[in-house]
């Protein structure tokens, strides 16, 4: 469950207004945009976006694209190629 710390009062208005499958447009998008921009700029990832919106993962990433928000890599071990002792 989250703590009440991490769920603000707008938090809550925001994703309460955006029902689940609901079209976002106008003010309401550039709102929702503008807030999803802010949380992912201070260390949100996508996904926990998604979840405290209740939109999908695709809906959250195609709303920071559109804002101009450059995209954090995935993160982790990344696969290359792997050095050899005796080639």
């Amino acid at each position: 469950m989250r703590s009440p710390e991490r769920t603000s009062h707008e938090e809550a208005r925001v994703a309460e207004t955006l029902k689940k499958g609901s079209r976002v447009t106008g003010a309401a998008r550039d709102k929702l945009a503008a807030d999803l921009k802010k949380k992912y700029d201070s260390g949100a990832s996508i996904r926990a976006l998604a979840e405290e919106t209740g939109r999908s993962y695709g809906f959250v990433h195609r709303m920071l694209s559109e804002s101009g928000v450059t995209l954090r890599g995935r993160g982790g071990a990344t696969r290359g190629k792997k050095a050899t002792a005796a080639g």
